[in-house]
């Protein structure tokens, strides 16, 4: 009797283990996703900033954000 119970208890320790480690490595393959796009996403904004024909908006003192010729 004491020997199916300790095997019951190796099959759920297992079954818990193999869960744990796919839930893991899920996370880990989702983070590195996330980050790729996140850095995609720095990369492209620092290339639109770096163009021309992009003003920088800055706000003024009642709140409005506008561009530094249209300043009062």
């Amino acid at each position: 009797m004491s020997t199916a119970i300790i095997i019951r208890v190796l099959i759920f320790l297992a079954v818990f283990l193999a869960i744990a480690w796919g839930v893991r490595r899920i996370w880990r393959d989702w983070k590195g996703e996330f980050r790729a796009i996140d850095k995609a996403k720095h990369e492209r904004d620092l290339r639109e900033r770096a163009r021309p024909d992009v003003i920088t908006l800055k706000r003024d003192k009642d709140g409005k954000f506008r561009p530094p010729e249209d300043r009062p």
